[in-house]
């Protein structure tokens, strides 16, 4: 479907590209071989931001160094001077290091690795367990003598006095055997022992060793049945070890899983995969219950909250173990209940009501799922986006006024309590959109202290003793690294990791200026915009190219290192091929508060889209740009905004590339597309306007669809259901390429190459 490319095309495909001075291969094949030309960043060895020794003096990472490792690494740091250790694979199930759960006199830590546990005891490090099963969760008692795991479902104790392990639940899958009545024969005999010996109805009799049965050992926990067919999702002990808390899954009955083709195997036939469900179709749901250890009694609760369909789920046990937390959920993403359950008592209190009328749930702030009690006992914490954005709140355990944490425009986008439990670490965006620093602040709330300086992103862990800060930080042209700083304001990070190539590093990377786009309706849109470089063409005949991000909830415009990193180096080459790109945080992005993550509600593929649209009139306004020379393309949400670009704003954009793109939300899976659309049986115009496939004959510019064969998220079904449409519609200004090996977000190079060859020839035929 292609056809001969102008010898002088193949050239610049071939050639370096850079600019006057400078010897990088600016080329589509070099910058898409991606990590191995960028470098391979350090990532945290286990949980956090970096991933602290218990003592302190370390900080484990993985890496893959440039020009040291074929295949990542363990590495730590010694903090103080920064001397860089590199350790063979075989020692990762052995090194104590990451998220510790720590007693309350900060002495003892203990860590689950590898389902195995390891105490970590004034300095002595101890394995407690080497077993078949996956012992996790560890937590401790008060006074720290006793440690409470999990292990095959059940919950059990470990006293270190004298090392005894207690099984503390005897939790079973299925329902609980029948009793039946004994009938006719048997029912005599046991009515004739009854009536003939004494001995029979004693309590002697139930104390021989050959009548009692490890169902009625009173030394053993009594058995609880969860039921046929569900499962057990999760289990919190409290503090005293008297009462669990359980998440209990029932799975739909009549759901259907996708079943796609799986192309390139190792034996040559056609294999299958079964994936996700669709949206609307029938979804798992859960109950919270409380069980009493010393009885085995289990009380379901959660249930008199809301009304509906609704998801109640465990969330925390007081360290006072007075109360537990559940969070109660309805299933149309409108309503969020958090519920203090008395144990004493069995009361139940809602502390705090959350209500949105677009959706509350999944794509939103992680911080809106993070929820707890304080150290002190008699308060909660949780995240919330009450007032427009996503900040910190507190509540008394007993219910009463709720109070902020943090408040402004401008959002929490993480939050941790550190091991002592005395402060909160915290990530925001308070400086504005483009920056994240780490900031402390008491538990209880005051002073936000800001920790980390500099542009970017700066995303820090304290070291458990609090001296220290370890630290991931990078910019708009500088790739994540791993730094230390002491814990206190306007101390300067130190660099403990370079992990770009010598060849990366040969090129003048520039960051891309952030613009602010007028919308139609008077919003400021946030952009990217990289300018032109080089001999260009006379104003009002420029090209340009608008890029749109993935995800839909995602931020892209900022001072940090993009996700995009391919497409920020592809940026490079069409800059200095003489276009314009931009790329906006249109409404529905990340990082810019309540209002405009929900403004696409019901309606995909309408402000999003129209911000992009109101971006390409910027252009032709501010930059010089030809009416005529737009394109536009973008992978996954991004694909999808370029099919309703194409689709639905004839003249806009010449040419388009959709990449995996959605072409019918009702083929979408189900916690995404519910909470912005509803469900399509329900709000079938929220479906029909926000999808592709219904708008296909507006398409007028050239449309290239590019997709993976084997994508289990945006399934490849979704681009063969709109080419069978644009066939019937009789267009002929479209292409589709297709990938038989690869999945959502691909993988091999050779695979990104051709992709972004296409993009880039797409263009120059198009907008030159």
């Amino acid at each position: 479907m292609w056809f001969a490319i102008p010898v002088a095309l193949v050239f610049v495909l071939g050639s370096t590209g850079s600019l006057e001075g400078q010897s990088f291969d600016l080329s589509v094949r070099n910058i898409m071989r991606g990590p191995d030309l960028v470098g391979r960043s350090p990532t945290a060895f286990r949980g956090g931001w970096a991933s602290w020794s218990p003592d302190s003096r370390y900080v484990y990472f993985n890496w893959e160094q440039a020009g040291v490792d074929t295949v990542e690494t363990i590495y730590r740091v010694a903090i103080g001077d920064n001397t860089v250790e590199r350790f063979p694979d075989a020692d990762a199930d052995t090194i104590v290091a990451g998220n510790g759960v720590w007693t309350r006199d900060m002495r003892r830590a203990a860590y689950a690795i590898s389902g195995d546990l390891f105490l970590w005891d004034e300095g002595e490090i101890r394995r407690l367990t080497k077993t078949d099963q996956r012992e996790t969760s560890p937590a401790w008692s008060p006074d720290g003598e006793t440690l409470f795991f999990q292990s095959n479902n059940d919950v059990f104790a470990w006293h270190l006095a004298n090392g005894a392990i207690e099984q503390m639940t005897d939790i079973r899958s299925g329902n609980a055997p029948a009793e039946t009545e004994p009938e006719g024969q048997r029912k005599f005999l046991i009515e004739q022992q009854e009536r003939l010996f004494e001995f029979v109805t004693s309590e002697d009799f139930d104390r021989q060793p050959w009548n009692r049965t490890s169902d009625s050992d009173s030394s053993k926990p009594k058995p609880f049945f969860i039921g046929e067919g569900k499962s057990l999702q999760d289990l919190l002990i409290t503090p005293d070890g008297s009462s669990v808390l359980m998440t209990i899954r029932q799975p739909a009955s009549n759901d259907r899983n996708i079943e796609m083709p799986v192309w390139i195997t190792n034996d040559g036939y056609l294999d299958t995969y079964n994936g996700r469900s669709k949206v609307g179709d029938a979804q798992a749901r859960t109950k919270a219950a409380i069980l009493t250890v010393a009885t085995g009694e289990v009380v379901f609760v959660g249930d008199s909250v809301g009304e509906g369909e609704r998801n109640i789920e465990a969330v925390a046990v007081s360290p006072a173990s007075t109360h537990v937390l559940v969070k109660v959920e309805t299933t149309d993403n409108e309503h969020r209940w958090y519920v203090s359950v008395d144990l004493e008592t069995g009361n139940e209190t809602i502390v705090a009501h959350d209500h949105d009328e677009a959706w509350l749930t999944f794509p939103g702030p992680g911080l809106q799922y993070l929820a707890g009690f304080l150290p002190d006992g008699e308060n909660i914490y949780f995240g919330s986006e009450r007032t427009g954005w996503a900040h910190l709140y507190m509540v008394p355990v007993a219910g009463g006024q709720v109070r902020a944490l943090t408040n402004g425009e401008w959002e929490v986008l993480w939050a941790n309590l550190s091991p002592d439990g005395r402060y909160w670490y915290l990530g925001a965006n308070r400086e504005g959109f483009a920056e994240v620093h780490t900031y402390r602040m008491p538990a209880n709330g005051g002073t936000l202290e800001q920790l980390t300086s500099g542009e970017g992103r700066q995303d820090a862990t304290p070291s458990p003793d609090g001296v220290w800060l370890g630290m991931m930080h990078s910019e708009a042209n500088l790739p994540w690294e791993l730094y230390t700083q002491r814990n206190e304001a306007g101390e300067e990070r130190r660099r403990v990791t370079t992990s770009t190539t010598e060849e990366w590093r040969s090129y003048s990377w520039s960051k891309p200026e952030i613009v602010m786009i007028p919308a139609r309706d008077g919003a400021l849109v946030p952009a990217s915009l990289y300018r032109p470089q080089g001999e260009l063409a006379p104003e009002g005949e420029r090209p340009a190219v608008i890029f749109v991000h993935g995800a839909g909830y995602l931020q892209n415009v900022h001072g940090w290192w993009s996700g995009y990193f391919r497409e920020y180096m592809f940026h490079h080459l069409l800059t200095s091929r003489g276009y314009t790109v931009l790329a906006l945080d249109y409404r529905g992005s990340a990082g810019h508060g309540r209002d405009w993550r929900t403004a696409i509600y019901r309606y995909m593929g309408g402000q999003d889209l129209t911000d992009n649209v109101d971006g390409a009139r910027w252009l032709v306004d501010e930059m010089g740009i030809d009416s005529t020379k737009i394109g536009i393309y973008g992978g996954s949400y991004g694909g999808f905004i370029t099919l309703m670009g194409m689709f639905t704003t004839p003249g806009v954009f010449a040419s388009g590339a959709a990449l995996r793109p959605v072409t019918d939300w009702a083929h979408y899976n189900h916690p995404y597309t519910s909470g912005i659309l509803n469900e399509p049986q329900a709000d079938s115009t929220a479906y029909v306007r926000s999808s592709p496939i219904y708008h296909a004959e507006g398409l007028e510019g050239h449309l290239l669809i590019a997709h993976g064969m084997v994508d289990d998220n945006v399934l490849f079904y979704d681009t063969a259901r709109l080419a069978q449409r644009l066939i019937e519609l009789g267009k002929s200004n479209w292409e589709v390429a297709i990938y038989p090996a690869e999945r959502h977000g691909f993988v091999r190079a050779s695979s990104w190459a051709d992709e972004y060859r296409r993009i880039f020839e797409l263009f120059e035929r198009t907008l030159k």
